[in-house]
């Protein structure tokens, strides 16, 4: 841009400069007035040519073709600066889609969500913060210049959500998860739909801002259905009732000094912890981790154990939900795995 920008500028001033050389011209050679040397001069520099404004000597016309030739090779030039302007603006905005779209079909086991305004903006930062790779889906185009200007490495792809095109674009095919957050419910509906058929196995978080879409999500095919206004509800009773435990998960989550999250880690059939008990994997000296709960599978169902005693047993298929800083978490991933 700043090779243009200059470009433009050298432009600017060749033409000013045949002005004022034209309009000297002709005042010193034909002895015109400023107005008439100054007309003649851009009617000529332009290629216009109406009439002569007066009469006119050998002399003048010599020079009338002088600044002629002067002015359509200006003229030449401008033309030839706005189309490789254009241009390279074309070629950078095809260039920048196909390396996004190279990098899109390389990714595994990402994350696709669906509208960048504030929501999808505000998770997108949480995912970041996780390291957890993602792609956006927005179709307009000022908020995905929003997200870069934020974000300049997320990768995006400008279109409608719910069609297949886009989501396949978004390398749905391949993805672990969705969120859908477009501001309309019956767009989050069809993006459920659309992503269940195109990826089976899929977990879909939806965004409902009416409490009767809620089902309506669910059959559509969404895991998980989220209602800002009872999120909210509960928030705001909970600031009531309980403000420093509030305030707790505010400091815990937002400060700086102080990021805890809280993560699930799956214990798989070779992991090293199966069959151990909690105090045998001792999970807290080694990560600094808070066990809070256990998701176990018992007769075919999922319970949850909270606060689990020292004697549990990791089964293979648990899943442990813990509390700490995110170095932490990616270090229990390592344990259990190794």
């Amino acid at each position: 841009m700043r090779v243009f920008i200059s470009r433009f500028v050298w432009a600017v001033l060749y033409f000013l400069v045949l002005t004022v050389f034209g309009t000297v011209g002709y005042v010193v050679l034909q002895g015109w007035s400023l107005h008439d040397a100054l007309y003649m001069t851009v009617i000529t520099v332009t290629a216009v040519g109406y009439s002569e404004v007066l009469p006119m000597t050998a002399m003048g016309r010599n020079f009338t073709m002088l600044l002629l030739a002067g002015g359509i090779t200006g003229m030449g030039l401008w033309f030839a600066l706005i189309t490789s302007f254009i241009v390279e603006l074309d070629l950078k905005d095809v260039l920048r889609r196909r390396k996004t779209m190279t990098e899109i079909s390389k990714l595994k086991d990402h994350v696709v969500i669906c509208g960048a305004g504030r929501t999808g903006r505000q998770i997108m930062e949480e995912l970041l913060s996780l390291g957890q790779t993602f792609v956006g889906v927005e179709h307009d185009s000022k908020r995905v210049q929003a997200v870069h200007e934020l974000y300049p490495d997320v990768l995006m792809v400008t279109g409608d959500a719910t069609l297949d095109v886009h989501l396949t674009a978004a390398g749905i095919e391949h993805a672990k998860g969705l969120v859908t957050c477009l501001n309309a419910d019956t767009d989050n509906v069809f993006v459920c739909l659309s992503a269940r058929d195109l990826n089976p196995g899929l977990t879909i978080v939806a965004r409902a801002s009416e409490d009767e879409t809620v089902d309506k999500m669910y059959r559509a095919g969404a895991d998980h259905v989220v209602s800002p206004n009872v999120s909210g509800a509960i928030r705001m009773a909970s600031m009531l009732l309980r403000p420093e435990v509030v305030s707790f998960l505010d400091l815990a989550s937002r400060s700086p000094g102080l990021r805890l999250r809280m993560e699930q880690a799956s214990i798989g059939p070779d992991s090293r912890l199966a069959g151990l008990t909690l105090m045998d994997a001792r999970i807290p000296q080694q990560t600094g981790l808070l066990i809070i709960a256990l998701r176990k599978l018992k007769d075919e169902k999922h319970h949850f154990v909270f606060n689990p005693a020292a004697e549990t047993r990791l089964d293979p298929g648990d899943e442990m939900i813990v509390m700490g800083k995110p170095e932490q978490i990616a270090q229990l991933k390592d344990y259990v795995r190794a």
